[in-house]
């Protein structure tokens, strides 16, 4: 209704007596039945709901790389380059490093050269909770060692930090659950159909808030009352909010569709977000037919749907006796089960993670691949090892013998000694080596003298 009192659309139609009968999806209100009847409900309660794009993540075996961004993996692999090359210089070139003054460094049990193999392994341990182990002993690379494992501390907290939350992005994240949080923010558009029941709301509640100002402030700046009751009065703030008032004019700025299709679309390719607020049944179906949509938050304003007639006719009776004699025999729930849970036209969607389930291995997978790659690498280069040092180390003569030379050696061997012999050994030894170590005696003017052997 406009503000000449003249109806629009169905309302109009029957209200100037071009039609007998108004099937649609109508709500049933109280200043359309002053000029229209309506029958028997035919349909529950249906209330208003909102519409909203659904943001759908998606899946990565390497979810948990993508906490920084690559440029920042790029300078990590950086620093961790040029400081092991740093560390590796310093102690080849510094005059207090274990290198260049081991006999100072002698008596200390940690002994470490780091070469770039040593310095490698030291920063890359050092990113890890293990630890890098052995510190340089000079004070240069003890300086850098410093501001690596401070550089390593604060990038192992972001990790760490941000890692949970960014994993369950889609469950940690703020989103609009309802109507009170849309009046909250100014970067979603929201906005009602042009000409639904949806808007006459909002325009209507926006107009009332205005009223109640109205007479507020003629109450409270009435010149007829005395200054001690003006002055009673003054104590109250004004006790109604400006809500509908604001949110009806972020409506009008934002554009109200012009039909439902039009307001599916503007959900869709909205960039910065739109939020359509219309009947439950219109966004139920909308969701049932499209994985990128979905309802926010719970009905409210509910009303019934019931067919319209002209004022005083007869069909209205006989309509309702038919849907009545419909809801007694269930027909009218088959149909509503055809329609919404047998639809053609429905949709299988994807479900979606909630709060309470855990991640997923399709967002953690990557980290049984790091775990598997490591494990046949060092499987690799342990064949490999085994392979190049049989082939590197040198074979030594005295141990290793060929097939042909073990005759001719078993034919210089002495014969096996007895028993006896070896008894007899022991005694013979002795003998022949006191008779070996026996001093000669001489003569001299002093007296015997002995030699030595």
């Amino acid at each position: 209704m406009d503000n000449n009192g003249n109806w629009n659309g169905l309302m109009g139609a029957l209200a100037s007596g071009s039609a007998d009968i108004a099937l649609a999806p109508m709500s049933v209100l109280a200043e359309r039945e002053i000029y229209v009847d309506f029958t028997v409900p035919y349909y529950e309660l249906v209330g208003m709901m909102l519409l909203m794009k659904k943001k759908i993540e998606g899946h990565s075996l390497f979810k948990f790389m993508e906490v920084f961004e690559w440029q920042v993996w790029l300078c990590i692999v950086a620093a961790f380059v040029i400081t092991s090359l740093l560390l590796c210089l310093f102690d080849r070139f510094s005059p207090y490093s274990y290198s260049n003054n081991k006999e100072r460094y002698k008596d200390n049990l940690e002994k470490r050269v780091f070469s770039l193999k040593e310095s490698l392994w030291f920063c890359m341990t050092s990113l890890t909770p293990q630890g890098g182990g052995e510190a340089p002993k000079n004070i240069s690379g003890r300086i850098l060692a410093a501001t690596w494992w401070i550089f390593c501390f604060i990038i192992i907290a972001s990790y760490t930090a941000n890692l949970t939350s960014f994993l369950t992005a889609t469950i940690l994240e703020q989103r609009i659950s309802s109507l009170e949080d849309l009046t909250k923010q100014y970067k979603i558009e929201y906005a009602p159909m042009k000409g639904s029941t949806t808007e006459t709301y909002f325009r209507r509640m926006a107009e009332i808030e205005k009223q109640y100002h109205i007479i507020w402030k003629d109450m409270s700046l009435n010149e007829s009352m005395t200054p001690r009751e003006r002055a009673r009065l003054a104590i109250m703030d004004y006790p109604v909010s400006d809500k509908f008032t604001n949110m009806w004019r972020y409506m009008q700025e934002s554009g109200l569709p012009e039909d439902i299709d039009d307001a599916i679309n503007r959900v869709i390719t909205s960039v910065d977000g739109f939020a359509f607020i219309g009947e439950a049944t219109e966004i139920r179906y909308a969701e049932l037919t499209s994985c990128n949509l979905q309802s926010i938050g719970s009905e409210f304003l509910q009303k019934p749907y019931a067919i319209a007639v002209q004022t005083g006719h007869p069909l209205k009776n006989n309509i309702s006796r038919a849907i009545m004699l419909l809801l007694n025999e269930r027909r009218l729930v088959a149909l509503k089960e055809k329609w919404w849970n047998d639809n053609p036209k429905k949709e299988t969607c994807p479900e979606v993670m909630k709060e309470s389930d855990g991640i997923s291995i399709k967002n953690i997978g990557g980290v049984f691949i790091v775990i598997s790659f490591g494990i046949v690498l060092s499987s690799l280069m342990l064949t490999i090892g085994c392979f190049y040092y049989r082939r590197a180390t040198p074979v030594s003569k005295d141990v290793m013998t060929r097939k042909e030379d073990i005759p001719r050696i078993k034919e210089n061997q002495s014969p096996p000694i007895s028993r006896d012999e070896r008894d007899e050994t022991p005694e013979k030894s002795r003998q022949g080596s006191t008779r070996h170590h026996s001093c000669h005696v001489l003569p001299s003017r002093d007296g015997p003298r002995s030699l030595p052997p």
